[in-house]
C-alpha cells in the first residue's frame, strides 16, 4: 500500500532514548531542587518527609546555591546528556537494527526470485533470531515447494508427450503402409488415448485437491471401503488377489468423491503391486479419540525402505514392483497424499516385514451430530 515518508525506525529510536535521558535528567535536577527548599514552602508541603530527607543527604544545600551555582551546571547537564544520548542512541539503534537490516536485505533477495539465500543470524534467541529463523524456514519450505512443482511440471510434460508421440509414430506407420492390418492400429490408438485421458484427469483431480474446492459433509470410510471394494472386486479376480476388509464406523469430514477416489486408488495400487499368484490385500478401518484411521496392506516383495518413502512422488511408480498391466499413470498415492492433506490429515507408508506395503491414512474424527 502507498505510504507518505517518514522517520526512519533507527532515528525513532535514538529520539526515544535522547528524550529518556532528558526526562531522567530533569527529574534529577527537580529533586535535587526541592532538597535545597525550605520545608515549610508550598512546593515540598505535601511531599512526605522521609523523601525530602533521602534527597537533602544526597543533593545537601540551599537555595541559594541552586540559584547561583546548581542551575546553570545543570542546563550545561542537560546540554551534554542531549547530545550523550543523540550520540549513543544512534549507535545503540544501529546495533540493534543489525539484524533487522539483514533480514530485509534478505527479503528483497528472495522477491527477485532466488529461494537458496539464507539469513543465518548468529547469537543467542531473542526476537529478532526468532523472526530470521522462522523466515529462513519460509524460505526452505518455498524453495522445496518450487522444486517439487518443476520437477512436477517436468514429469506432467514427460507424461503427457509420451502418448502424443505414440500416437504420431503408429499414424506415420499406418500412412507409410496402407495395407497395414486397420483393426489393430485402431486398438493401439484406443490404448493410447486413455492413457492420454487418464492423465489428463488425474492431473485435474490433483488441482482441484490442491484447491481444496469441495464442500466438506460427513463421510463414513467404510462405506467408501465398500464401494471401492466392490468397484475393484473383477479386477482383483482377475490378478488372483484376495480382498479381505474389517471395517467399522469411521466418521470423517470432507469430500465424498475425494475421499471415494482416496480409498480407490489405494486399493487399486495393492491389488496391481502384488504378488503375481495368490496375493491378498487387507483393507480395514479404525476409530480413535481424536481421528480415524484407513489401512490398507498387501502382500508382494519386500520393499526398500528409501524407495516407499519416494513412492508418493508424482510419476513414479516403483518399476521393480510394478505389473505391466493397468500400471497406472504414476499419480496414485500422489494423489493420495494431496487428498489426505486436504483434510488435514496424514498418509503414512511403511514396508511390511513379510513383504509388500502397509499405507494409512488418518484423517480427524468427525464430531457426533447432536
Amino acid at each position: 500500500m502507498p505510504r507518505r515518508p517518514g522517520m526512519s525506525v533507527r532515528l525513532k529510536l535514538t529520539l526515544s532514548y535522547a528524550g529518556f535521558l532528558m526526562v531522567a535528567g530533569a527529574l534529577m535536577l527537580a529533586a535535587a531542587w526541592l532538597t535545597g527548599q525550605d520545608r515549610q514552602s508550598v512546593l515540598v508541603r505535601y511531599i512526605p518527609e522521609r523523601v525530602i530527607s533521602m534527597f537533602g543527604a544526597l543533593v545537601p544545600g540551599n537555595h541559594a546555591f541552586l540559584l547561583r551555582a546548581f542551575a546553570p551546571a545543570a542546563a550545561v547537564a542537560q546540554v551534554c546528556l542531549l547530545a550523550f544520548g543523540l550520540v549513543g542512541g544512534w549507535f545503540l539503534a544501529g546495533r540493534m537494527l543489525a539484524p533487522l537490516t539483514r533480514i530485509t536485505e534478505a527479503t528483497r533477495i528472495a522477491g527477485t526470485g532466488s529461494l537458496s539465500h539464507r539469513i543465518d543470524l548468529p547469537g543467542r534467541r531473542d526476537e529478532f533470531r526468532e523472526l530470521a529463523d522462522a523466515f529462513d524456514a519460509m524460505l526452505a519450505r518455498l524453495e522445496a515447494h518450487v522444486a517439487e512443482q518443476q520437477r512436477f511440471a517436468a514429469n506432467a510434460s514427460h507424461e503427457l508427450r509420451t502418448p502424443l508421440a505414440i500416437t504420431q509414430a503408429l499414424l506415420e506407420v499406418a500412412r507409410k503402409d496402407p495395407d497395414r492390418d486397420a483393426g489393430e492400429l485402431v486398438d493401439r490408438l484406443h490404448a493410447v488415448n486413455v492413457r492420454a485421458i487418464d492423465l489428463t484427469e488425474a492431473l485435474l483431480l490433483l488441482s482441484r485437491t490442491d484447491q481444496r474446492s469441495f464442500v466438506p459433509e460427513q463421510v463414513d470410510l467404510s462405506l467408501m471401503v465398500e464401494e471401492a471394494t466392490e468397484t475393484l472386486l473383477p479386477l482383483a479376480e482377475k490378478q488372483g488377489v484376495t480382498l479381505e476388509t474389517s471395517c467399522e464406523a469411521a466418521p470423517a469430514v470432507g469430500s465424498p468423491a475425494l475421499l471415494l477416489q482416496l480409498t480407490t486408488n489405494l486399493v487399486h495400487n495393492a491389488i496391481i503391486h502384488n504378488l503375481r499368484e495368490h496375493g491378498r490385500v487387507w483393507v480395514t478401518t479404525r476409530v480413535r479419540p481424536t481421528d480415524v484411521v484407513l489401512m490398507v496392506e498387501n502382500t508382494g516383495e519386500r520393499l526398500d525402505p528409501a524407495l516407499v518413502s519416494t513412492l508418493t512422488e508424482p510419476f513414479l511408480r516403483g518399476t521393480e514392483r510394478t505389473r505391466t498391466d493397468h500400471a497406472g499413470v504414476g499419480l496414485g498415492l500422489a494423489i493420495v497424499e494431496r487428498i489426505a492433506e486436504a483434510h488435514d490429515g496424514t498418509l503414512t507408508l511403511a514396508p511390511r516385514e513379510d513383504g509388500g506395503l502397509r499405507v494409512a491414512v488418518r484423517l480427524p474424527r468427525a464430531r457426533p451430530v447432536g
